[in-house]
């Protein structure tokens, strides 16, 4: 948490700041979130939880969990290891991941699918803004880590191309 005003001279903290760090404190509790940013009129909060303890609490669950219907019960040592795939195409944000450009439509990708550089392989909801993820490399799809409508982590595996 910091408070950088404009003047660049020392600061203190108001009862007011302290209510608003307490509030966004409260926000990270309740919705999961790792970190919150905040600016207005020259003050700038940063409010952040430990990273290393949430941030590896979910991964190994999620990714058991979704290897466990598209693999066998002998694979499941490979979660830790998907990340560090050589075809592992990682988020690039924290978002939501769709596999269609609208509900409904035909997915961008599926298992087997041949993609070329810059294709676009699903899309990631951050903010309100679509975005897409494209293909960094050509390549087979051999797997999609990731369900349609999932949230997803920065640095998540979502796609193995082979």
């Amino acid at each position: 948490m910091a408070r950088q005003p404009d003047d660049k001279s020392a600061a203190s903290f108001s009862s007011e700041d302290s209510a608003l760090i307490r509030e966004l404190a409260n926000l990270l509790d309740e919705t999961s979130l790792t970190e919150i940013e905040f600016e207005r009129a020259g003050l700038r909060l940063r409010v952040a939880r430990n990273v290393t303890v949430a941030a590896a609490v979910p991964a190994p669950v999620f990714a058991a969990a979704a290897a466990m219907p598209a693999a066998a019960a002998a694979q499941a040592t490979a979660p830790a290891d998907l990340s560090k795939h050589p075809g592992a195409v990682t988020s690039p944000m924290v978002g939501t991941a769709y596999w269609a450009p609208e509900p409904g439509a035909k997915p961008f990708i599926e298992i087997g699918t041949k993609v070329s550089v810059g294709q676009t392989l699903l899309i990631i909801e951050a903010m309100k803004t679509m975005n897409q993820i494209p293909s960094p490399r050509a390549g087979t799809v051999t797997q999609i880590l990731v369900e349609d409508g999932q949230p997803v982590e920065f640095g998540e595996p979502l796609v193995i191309i082979e």
